[in-house]
């Protein structure tokens, strides 16, 4: 990692996947699975409150939610890791491009996920 820390570079091929759960629990269990097997570079929880319209009525609950760093071309597998623990009818699985970001970071998330080949 040994580009200049102020430089932002174009983040050509990398994702924020972003998903909530209902516990604590599962979140760390999804955590755990996408990072163990190179799914994804980091995961960061945050406990959030959630509205949302559900079964025609308004809800509000407590949830965390999970910022996963990865590739675009693992978000398929990624999901599907992520459809395999949560206990959600209908979870919340949103990719969004990176855009830019700090060098050595963008470096650190290619040699992080560089030994995850497509299957």
């Amino acid at each position: 990692m040994g580009s200049n820390s102020n430089t932002l570079r174009q983040a050509d091929g990398f994702v924020l996947l972003i998903t909530t759960t209902s516990s604590r629990r599962e979140a760390d269990l999804i955590a755990d699975g996408l990072v163990g097997g190179g799914l994804a570079a980091c995961v960061n929880v945050v406990q959030v409150d959630s509205t949302y319209k559900w079964k025609g009525q308004v809800e509000r609950a407590g949830e965390f939610m999970l910022f996963c760093k990865t590739r675009a071309d693992l978000t398929d597998r990624a999901a599907e890791k992520i459809r395999g623990i949560h206990s959600y009818e209908v979870p919340e699985i949103i990719v969004i491009p990176i855009q830019k970001g700090s060098a050595p970071y963008l470096e650190w998330l290619g040699e992080t996920l560089a030994k995850t080949k497509l299957a």
